[in-house]
């Protein structure tokens, strides 16, 4: 059976462009708010959101994204927050996934969370931190509960890696651009087209590229090579320099819109 993730890949494809995937943590600025944030950017064009569980020690996350973090949590943003978020995301249109560390889903139960989010409308999690051998528990899980599993893969692993990755993941593989932390930056690092190419060797999923990427034309970029353009930073940072609500949520639609229009391949 073909996942909701895996028809917005292909619907992507059938528009010759990337899919937009857009990332917001729940609970940033306020759970109620950070709903009508992710709204508005569905109104501009994302096709799938990563719900991002706040967590106190974002080993990946750069200043920006950690910024969101603390505010989230300074809300008391909550395991049931995320998942109020992921069926809020499904009520939009989009294709909800959820963004988690593994000590998060761990201490809130890895049957547990994995049932809940389908019963939500949850597709998929992204678990930057954990790896497929790591992940046992974690695999029977979302198989027992059709939950689709996405691993990373980064310019420094080698091909034996990718192989054992492409072959834990269920939804899509995703590609860090460069290794690092999340943030906007000036460029994607060149890396990340090699990394798609060798990726490509192992799995028929859908690669998609994080990490960076900010602007219309970093999107066009990894549009020409990869399944999907991941943006977060340029979002949250879209929502702390706004003036107030209403602003923000102009300024994340407006963004939206425009990395839509740079998906094109």
């Amino acid at each position: 059976m073909t996942s909701a993730l895996h028809a917005a890949f292909g619907k992507a494809k059938s528009e010759n462009r990337a899919a937009l995937i857009a990332y917001i943590p729940a609970g940033f600025p306020t759970v109620g708010k950070g709903i009508e944030i992710i709204e508005a950017i569905i109104a501009g064009g994302a096709d799938i959101v990563e719900v991002g569980w706040p967590y106190s020690d974002p080993l990946m996350d750069g200043p920006t994204i950690q910024k969101a973090a603390e505010m989230a949590l300074e809300n008391g943003a909550s395991a049931k927050d995320v998942i109020a978020t992921v069926g809020k995301v499904k009520a939009a249109g989009a294709v909800p996934l959820v963004m988690s560390y593994w000590n998060p889903i761990e201490r809130y139960g890895v049957e547990r969370f994995s049932q809940e989010l389908a019963a939500a409308g949850g597709v998929g999690v992204i678990t930057p931190d954990l790896t497929p051998e790591e992940g046992v528990d974690w695999i029977a899980a979302t198989d027992k509960f059709d939950v689709q599993r996405i691993f990373l893969v980064a310019p420094s692993s080698k091909d034996v890696r990718l192989e054992v990755v492409a072959n834990a993941s269920t939804g899509f593989i995703y590609a860090a651009s460069l290794m690092g932390v999340t943030g906007t930056r000036e460029s994607v690092s060149s890396h990340a087209e090699t990394l798609v190419a060798r990726t490509r060797k192992v799995s028929k999923l859908p690669i998609a590229v994080g990490l960076g990427v900010s602007t219309p034309m970093q999107a066009n970029d990894i549009a020409q090579y990869a399944d999907g353009v991941i943006v977060g930073s340029a979002f949250v940072k879209a929502v702390l320099e706004a003036v107030d609500h209403a602003a923000a949520l102009a300024a994340v639609k407006k963004l939206a819109q425009e990395l839509k229009q740079g998906c094109v391949k």
